[in-house]
């Protein structure tokens, strides 16, 4: 079977003679290791993983599908390394690098007698390789999953009258991490009352009052795979109002669920969502994309917006979370993680989404 840097390699320019990746999710969607600095080199015939000495016989023991240099001046190792396959032409990972990094690695390279592709060319290479995931990927999102709904479950027991925002995100962490999760995929959302309203507000120290909606968009790590999920709940009885608007998130979300499959655009999987919202008066209120992609990065492609034509295709993972936001008011947000097939989509989210009282 391929590997990845064997594909990697094959998909290589006839310009390019080799690229220089050195972001940590690539580095470990090729490798399988994991490290806060490091280089992958890979050439038309092999791939190398220069670390130093702090990852040296931990990167030989974990490390796939490359061989591991350990260096002591990465230009010296690399050198050699170019050298000693020619390699006349390296493409950098134009996303990953600043451009201090750029401009010091750039001499590396000229002292080699090699010359760098500063462009985004090998971004949109990996970019079309991770783009749609394997079983075993979509397997640890699923874990993920898993982890996040019963991490909620547990938490949502919790809440009475007064407690925090974040003290509410902290048990959520700290439940995803007792359950198995390698981390949170991002900075936990939890906000309740008028600060449900700012999309990627902050938890604070703000307290849980009768008749709040309590927002929760949350998502764990497995083996360095995410989970993204949202929903919103009102603590106490919900009056007209919020279940107007959290009705109309619902069946937003579900005929944008309704259209998901392969081959339909992502634009498509957009308007679905905000025609509905649009049709039911709300427009101006849902500002933020329908969806993203999700993977080793919590956002990644593709982009489910309204200028998106990327085409769906089996085995892309996909969000598909509207929203409503009603300054200084409160917000409605509902989201699902869904893989797309070529009938519709598997959505890995399994908790309820009818408004639920607290």
């Amino acid at each position: 079977m391929q590997t990845r840097t064997s594909m990697l390699s094959s998909l290589l320019p006839e310009e390019a003679d080799g690229a220089l990746i050195i972001s940590g999710e690539n580095r470990r969607y090729f490798t399988d290791f994991v490290s806060s600095a490091g280089y992958l080199l890979v050439t038309k015939n092999a791939a190398f993983l220069l670390v130093d000495f702090r990852y040296g016989e931990a990167a030989r023991k974990q490390a796939r599908d490359c061989e591991v240099a350990e260096f002591k001046k990465l230009g010296d190792t690399l050198g050699d390394l170019i050298r000693q396959y020619n390699l006349k032409t390296i493409m950098l990972e134009g996303s990953a690098f600043t451009l201090n990094q750029a401009s010091e690695t750039e001499k590396l390279l000229q002292k080699a007698g090699t010359q760098a592709i500063k462009t985004d060319a090998l971004d949109k290479l990996i970019g079309r390789m991770r783009i749609v995931k394997t079983s075993d990927e979509i397997e640890k999102m699923r874990r993920a999953q898993r982890i996040t709904e019963d991490a909620l479950s547990d938490t949502l027991r919790l809440i009475k009258e007064g407690v925090t925002e974040k003290e509410l995100a902290l048990e959520l962490e700290f439940r995803m991490r007792r359950n198995g999760a390698e981390g949170v995929s991002f900075d936990l959302i939890v906000l309740t009352g008028k600060k449900t309203s700012m999309p990627h507000g902050v938890p604070s120290d703000e307290k849980v009052r009768a008749g709040d909606f309590i927002l929760f968009d949350i998502g764990a790590t497995v083996d360095g795979y995410h989970s993204d999920m949202t929903r919103t709940y009102v603590f106490g009885e919900a009056d007209s109002k919020q279940k107007r608007i959290y009705d109309t998130v619902l069946q937003a979300q579900l005929h944008a669920l309704a259209a998901v499959k392969s081959g339909v655009t992502c634009g498509e999987v957009d308007a679905a969502a905000r025609e509905y919202i649009a049709q039911a008066g709300f427009g101006d209120l849902f500002g933020h994309s329908t969806g993203h992609g999700v993977g080793l990065a919590i956002h990644e492609a593709p982009v489910v917006s309204q200028k998106s034509d990327t085409v769906l295709s089996n085995g892309m993972v996909i969000t598909v979370e509207p929203g409503i936001y009603l300054p200084d008011t409160f917000g409605v947000r509902i989201e699902d993680m869904v893989v797309v097939t070529s009938d519709g989509c598997i959505n890995l989210a399994t908790l309820p989404k009818t408004l639920t009282s607290l």
